[in-house]
């Protein structure tokens, strides 16, 4: 029996998701995300439709199409509380991005994730000095601190 014969269903079947995911077209996406949702495996569901999550909101957070995506997939995913507060979180980094308003509350509360993302990424002023002074983790602060002080030379 070859290593394929083991692998079990559920891999096969997230890298199918995966796979669709990476080619699916506008007009069918919600479709598709909806179909992956519905996936009996929950877990491995979520999974795939947070990797299309992450991939999207990357290459469209800084477009004016990013809201209404953001709110198509919103209404799918509603029921999914990791989904939700990922897609939430690429909102407050669209936002922090485009210099639009936010809540340095949001930033403080947000998950390690998204603080390294803003505190490796981020050209924000304000939002480096929140994480540097405020960031979750040493990693954090130090990252976003090195950014400040490096804009002040």
């Amino acid at each position: 029996m070859s290593p394929v014969d083991d692998e079990p269903p559920e891999h096969a079947r997230y890298e199918r998701h995966r796979l669709a995911l990476a080619a699916v077209t506008e007009h069918d996406e919600a479709a598709l995300v909806g179909a992956v949702l519905d996936d009996p495996d929950r877990v491995m569901a979520e999974a795939a439709i947070a990797g299309h999550i992450d991939a999207r909101a990357a290459a469209l957070h800084p477009l004016p199409s990013y809201p209404a995506w953001s709110e198509t997939i919103a209404e799918l995913i509603e029921d999914r509380p990791f989904l939700v507060r990922r897609l939430g979180e690429w909102t407050l980094f669209r936002a922090i991005a485009l210099g639009d308003p936010w809540q340095a509350e949001d930033l403080t509360e947000a998950t390690d994730w998204l603080q390294r993302k803003v505190s490796d990424s981020s050209a924000s002023a304000e939002a480096l000095a929140v994480l540097a002074e405020r960031g979750r983790t040493k990693r954090v602060r130090n990252a976003a601190a090195r950014k400040v002080s490096s804009r002040r030379r």
